[in-house]
């Protein structure tokens, strides 16, 4: 009777375990333009979810964003959101979250998203400004002591819609940069970062540029990387 005792207590625990580890998948956009690879970015997260253990509500209902809603989720993804789409109450939530320890992931437009609260700059790291079209370029992992990129070749080639930033904020701590001699339509320089993750505000924030194609979700290379910025950002590994 004791084993069985002690069996039904540890049951008990793992399914504890399993729901007190939630991620919130937010992907509102303001009408307009809006990425086609949203859906697919949804099923990636929802399949993680199921392979890894973790509950994954997705939503586009910016109501969601109350203290009390916001404290079960280890982290937030913005999954290519774009435009104003909090309001004031619903950015004060995202405040409180962040500064009680919470995680932020951004994903490709995620920095088209809030250009009129400073705040969000700071949390995502930098602003949009531009793209090219889509093409292939170089990119170089300049820093392996993070999870999400601590597996990367040193150098890599990919096709993706790459991103120009503004407003990139001090601190950032920097994975990933692409080669502007490789492709045409960069605008930023010899360092043109794609990739970053920071402590602010007593949270975790982790952005990744990827992402721009529905094939991106299906892809390992790119779901390994997500993953595991969004396990860090959940607070699951170890402090890099």
């Amino acid at each position: 009777m004791k084993i069985i005792h002690l069996v039904i207590l540890l049951c008990a625990g793992l399914c504890c375990y399993g729901q007190s580890h939630q991620i919130l998948v937010f992907s509102k956009t303001e009408p307009g333009y809006r990425h086609a690879s949203i859906g697919a970015g949804k099923k990636m997260f929802l399949a993680l979810g199921k392979k890894y253990k973790v509950g994954v509500d997705t939503t586009e209902d910016a109501s969601y964003f109350t203290p009390a809603r916001l404290a079960k989720y280890k982290a937030i993804v913005f999954l290519s959101s774009r435009g104003d789409v909090l309001d004031t109450v619903q950015q004060d939530a995202l405040q409180q979250y962040i500064r009680k320890g919470g995680g932020f992931v951004g994903i490709h437009a995620a920095t088209t998203t809030e250009y009129h609260w400073p705040w969000f700059n700071q949390l995502a790291g930098a602003y949009f400004d531009g793209h090219p079209v889509p093409q292939e370029a170089l990119y170089t992992t300049i820093n392996k002591s993070f999870p999400a990129t601590a597996h990367l070749p040193d150098t890599f080639r990919r096709f993706d819609e790459i991103y120009n930033f503004r407003n990139v904020q001090d601190s950032l701590h920097y994975l990933l940069t692409v080669d502007e001699n490789s492709y045409k339509g960069g605008k930023m320089g010899h360092f043109h970062p794609i990739s970053w993750y920071r402590h602010f505000e007593g949270g975790r924030s982790f952005y990744l540029g990827l992402g721009h194609f529905d094939k991106d979700y299906e892809d390992p290379f790119f779901i390994d990387i997500t993953w595991k910025g969004v396990q860090w950002a959940m607070g699951l590994t170890p402090k890099p």
